[in-house]
Formats: C-alpha cells, structure tokens, sequence
C-alpha cells in the first residue's frame, strides 16, 4: 500500500478544503436567490407604479375619447329608459298633476292649445322618467370619469358615490313633490277670484314642474359634492364653518333663481340647503383628508 492510504491524516485537509468550497457555493447560491427575489418584487411594485402613472396621466385625447365613451353610454341608458317609460306616460302624467288637483279640485282639468301638445307632454314625461329611473347608471359613467384622476384607494368610492348621487337626486326630488308642490299651488291659486279664474294649461305645468324636480334633486346633492371635494383635499370641515354666513346668502340666492317668485317655495330650498351643508361639513369633518401637522406645532404639543 502507498503512503497516501496508510495515512488518513493527509486525506482530511482536503476533504475539509471541498466542504468549505461547497458551503460557500451554497451561500453564494443563497444570496443570488435572495437578490434575484429582491428585484422581482421592486420589477413587480414598479410595474404596479406604472400602472398608476399610466391610469393617471391621461393625455387630452385620451380624456376625451373617455368622456365619449361615457356620454354614449348614459345617452343609450337615457333612450332605453324614455322607450320604456313612454308606454306609462299617461299614468306617469296622472301622479304628475295629484298636488295640482289636491289644491283646484279633482274636477278641474289642465288645457292644451297646440294640436302636438299632448304628444310632445307625453314625450317630455317619458324622459325625464326615464332619467329618474336610469339615473344610478348615468351617475356611475359621471363618477367612472372621474376616477382615473383619483388615486387606487380613492377609485373604491365610485360605486357608492353614484348610488348615493341616485338617492339623493330622487330624495330631493321627492320632497319637492310632496312638500314644495303643495304649498307653492295653493299659493298660486289663492289669486283666483270672481274676476280671475285659474286655467293651468299642460305646457306651462310640466315646465314649472321638471324645474323644481330638477332645482330639488340637484340641489340635494350637495353633501355628495362636499364629501368629494373634501376627500381630494381642496375643502376641510374647518374652512366651511367659517364660510357659513357665506353659505347662508347663496343658498338664498340660489334658491330665489330656482323656484317659483313665492317666498314659501324659496324657503323650502333655501332651508334644506342650509341643513345639507351642514350634514356635508359633518361629512368632511369625518371623511375629510386629513392635512400633516407641521413639525413645529408636533412639537410645541409635545413640550
């Protein structure tokens, strides 16, 4: 036997060498692996980034081009609605007239004189049904315009926001009908005497009647556009309190160019507006953004 077999001491330096060459190549191998995952996860949250950048840096055409999308669709929603409610105009035109009637009597009737007035009423009803009806869908395509300039944890409110912007619309609808409607005719109607008799025509109606569901439903959203507006940090609960006397003369203002020249029908917007104000300032106050407090102040708080 040689030397190298009769001594097994010779053999251990250099097993001990290849066991050291292994387990740096492991660790190396390791540290390969870690980096490799490193930079796949900063590639993946700078793809993510770009994502973003790309939703919210929209060129002019492409604004565009989005705001026709939309359009076109709340238009076919705004179609598909007025065809399916024209087939209930008459009925939609008979729960129009009940505050009318409530005040001059169930006998009297409202008169037309142009041979297409009835028909073009009937047309004018079945629209703005069908925009009542619609109108969840039409707010969603208003808010789905928006969001592309709001931020990823921002664009989680556009569902809610148009289902709410719906429901504020109809509600404030609605209580121009059942409270405004009332007051403002037998206001009306209380000018009729021996000398003056009230004949309402269709036309003159209908049109005093869409402008205050209108005026009410819009005006009813005013929470929603506080809430937004503070949300994106352009408005605080804080900055509306002290407008608030500000607040007070347009809602006067605004109420006195919507509604009829009767002073009860003005204090029936103007008074609501006042409280959705103040429901919104309670809305910013709570949902607002909430702005850094400089250091110097941090500080001063904490001393």
């Amino acid at each position: 036997m040689t030397d190298d077999k009769l001594n097994p001491e010779l053999e251990e330096p250099e097993d001990n060498a290849f066991a050291e060459m292994d387990e740096q190549e492991i660790a190396e191998q390791k540290a390969a692996a870690d980096t490799a995952a490193e930079d796949a996860a900063d590639a993946s949250a700078d793809s993510e980034d770009e994502e973003d950048g790309e939703q919210r840096e929209m060129g002019l055409l492409d604004h565009l081009d989005e705001l026709r999308i939309r359009v076109s669709r709340a238009a076919i929603a705004f179609i598909l609605g007025t065809v399916a409610c024209y087939a209930f105009a008459e009925q939609i035109f008979g729960y129009l007239v009940i505050p009318l009637k409530s005040v001059l009597g169930e006998t009297e009737q409202l008169i037309y004189t142009g041979l297409a007035e009835g028909f073009i009423t009937y047309i004018k009803l079945a629209s703005i049904a069908g925009i009542f009806i619609m109108s969840p869908y039409i707010f969603y395509q208003f808010w789905a315009f928006v969001a592309p300039g709001l931020y990823k944890e921002e664009r989680r409110w556009v569902v809610p926001l148009a289902l709410c912007s719906a429901f504020f619309f109809v509600g404030g609808a609605c209580f121009g009908y059942f409270q405004v409607f009332p007051i403002a005719f037998k206001f009306f109607a209380g000018f009729e005497n021996e000398h003056i008799r009230l004949l309402p025509s269709v036309k003159e109606y209908l049109a005093l009647a869409i402008k205050l569901l209108f005026a009410f439903g819009l005006s009813f959203e005013l929470p929603l556009v506080i809430f937004f507006l503070a949300r994106l940090g352009i408005v605080d609960a804080k900055g509306l309190r002290g407008k608030r006397k500000y607040a007070i003369l347009v809602a006067f203002i605004v109420s006195a160019m919507l509604t009829p020249p009767d002073p009860f029908s003005q204090l029936m917007m103007a008074v609501p507006l006042l409280i959705l104000y103040e429901v919104g300032i309670l809305g910013a106050h709570f949902f607002g953004k909430k702005k850094p407090v400089p250091e110097a102040e941090s500080t001063e708080e904490d001393a």
